[in-house]
């Protein structure tokens, strides 16, 4: 089941009211836009985004179903923003939230390959439509030395190099084509006192590759410099991200535009879960939510 994380937070920093226009940038389940669409009401509207299509016809499907009529969800990549509201007729909303998490369904239902516990292609595409790139072809053609890059920057994994040498000494020998081939090979790359950590050892591997194939950080950045225009003066922008490249892109970013006198912050700190929300949903113990005012 899709949990919304830090929900309450959300909707006490955005204090919807009837009438308002809201865009979930990563509407994925729906969680926090149902909740603000409660809130805005049938003369409000919610635009929600996805770039899974299998995501969004599940969630347009619900919606009929519940008879929910002021939340527009639309399969597209949420860095083009700026048209997707052009092209809808939005001309400036009350909030913008980014969810950076990817959804429960991707690792357990999708079978993209987004986890290693269960034997699956490697693909890891959001959008399997509109992106050629997966993470087989990365894994089996691209340079050692870019494998290396990739999952030492957006994996900030140390055995990077170890890793990656040990990718290209097994694909000479036959292609590598699913989680657990991947994984085993990543076992067997690091120490072994590093196989006993907190986390599998191809944990931050698994996650530079998602990062690589759909362009995610890129795609963020766009998306925050695209969205900011689209806020109305006092509008409201909460960013959820769940590791530190997302998060750091994310500070830098409000404190840029705090510096150009364009966005007042409104998180010194990142928020965190509750003791009790991280119980109930453990994939929360990870988020970090900022939260910035536009102030013209």
């Amino acid at each position: 089941m899709h949990r919304p994380v830090l929900l309450q937070e959300v909707l006490e920093l955005f204090n919807p009211q009837p009438g308002q226009t809201y865009v979930d940038m990563t509407v994925n389940g729906g969680g926090h836009a149902l909740k603000i669409a409660e809130r805005v009401g049938p003369g409000g509207r919610v635009l929600g985004i996805d770039w899974d299509a299998d995501l969004v016809r599940r969630l347009q499907m619900e919606n009929q179903e519940r008879g929910i009529k002021n939340i527009d969800v639309i399969c597209d990549n949420y860095a083009r923003i700026a048209a997707i509201a052009k092209d809808r007729g939005i001309t400036e909303v009350n909030g913008i939230i980014f969810d950076l998490g990817f959804s429960s369904y991707h690792v357990d239902e999708s079978g993209r390959g987004f986890s290693f516990r269960t034997d699956e292609p490697l693909d890891m595409r959001y959008s399997p439509a509109s992106n050629a790139i997966t993470a087989e072809k990365i894994i089996n053609h691209d340079p050692e030395e870019t494998i290396e890059n990739i999952i030492r920057e957006y994996g900030e994994e140390r055995y990077a190099g170890r890793i990656a040498r040990a990718i290209a000494s097994a694909r000479r020998r036959g292609h590598i084509t699913t989680t657990r081939a991947l994984a085993d090979i990543i076992w067997h790359a690091v120490p072994a006192p590093y196989r006993r950590g907190r986390i599998h050892p191809a944990t931050r591997a698994f996650q530079a590759l998602r990062i690589a194939v759909n362009h995610e950080l890129e795609n963020l950045q766009t998306a925050l410099a695209e969205a900011t225009p689209l806020l109305a003066q006092k509008g409201i922008m909460i960013v959820i991200s769940f590791h530190s490249l997302e998060e750091r892109a994310v500070k830098n970013f409000f404190k840029q535009k705090s510096q150009e006198r364009i966005f007042e912050i409104m998180t010194e700190k990142p928020m965190h879960a509750s003791r009790q929300e991280i119980a109930i949903n453990p994939r929360s113990r990870s988020a970090r939510l900022r939260a910035a005012r536009k102030i013209i």
